[in-house]
């Protein structure tokens, strides 16, 4: 997947902003960047599992950075894929089976909180090389399609810290909750996701979670028109009506 995210950024090293090899190359090298960017999510809560104790972890083919090992595809990859196809919104499906019932709730709240904090760690490597490199005005496409590829992992992190069943900010604080108040949110868990997806088209939410996104992207330096650019490349059909 990083070679297929580096032959999109080939393509779109040279090319013009809005021209066919623009589209194709800013298309491949975000689709590849952010799978390999769901793989660092899913691999940060699998290590951190298996450094508390889920040594299954390994077994289950999780510590390989396989996509395919993961035990919903569905989860793992393709639903992401259609939220971006969507709406632009970068969003990691939680797809790695877990054993945390030995842990202490410390443990388990730093398992939950370890897969946003790849996508973090990953936006501020993006966002540093960009401030460094790319500002000088050349190869707009490529840098269009990097800063949509940081912006989505921005996204991913702000929204994963929600404390919403099924999201990882919701993991990090269950351990601290009452036994009563944990099955009763086990039933909303399963639609927490479609939950929050929804409510991000309600403009009034809209605005306030992108207003948050756009402010912690914009502390790089990075204009945030870039980011939308490379969002317009990506999403290459919305342009076409």
């Amino acid at each position: 997947m990083i070679a297929i995210a580096a032959v999109g950024g080939a393509l779109a090293w040279n090319a013009v902003p809005g021209s066919a090899l623009s589209y194709a190359g800013v298309f491949v090298l975000v689709v590849g960047g952010w799978v390999v960017s769901l793989c660092l999510h899913e691999f940060g809560h699998a290590v951190t599992a298996w450094r508390f104790g889920d040594h299954d972890t390994a077994a289950r083919g999780y510590l390989s950075l396989n996509p395919f090992k993961y035990t919903v595809p569905s989860l793992s990859i393709v639903l992401p894929l259609v939220f971006i196809a969507l709406g632009g919104i970068g969003l990691p499906g939680g797809a790695v089976w877990l054993n945390t019932a030995g842990m202490t709730r410390r443990q388990r709240t730093i398992v939950s909180l370890a897969g946003p904090f790849a996508n973090a760690v990953l936006a501020v490597v993006l966002l540093i090389v960009i401030s460094s490199f790319g500002l000088t005005g050349d190869n707009p496409s490529f840098w269009f399609g990097l800063s949509f590829l940081a912006l989505l992992q921005v996204i991913a992190v702000v929204l994963n810290l929600i404390p919403i069943p099924g999201l990882d900010g919701f993991g990090a604080i269950e351990p601290y909750l009452s036994p009563s108040t944990r099955r009763s949110f086990a039933q909303v868990g399963p639609y927490g996701i479609l939950i929050v997806f929804a409510l991000l088209f309600v403009p009034a939410v809209n605005r306030v979670f992108f207003d948050a996104v756009y402010a912690l992207f914009g502390v790089s330096g990075v204009p945030s028109l870039w980011a939308q650019y490379g969002s317009a490349l990506t999403r290459f059909w919305t342009q076409w009506y």
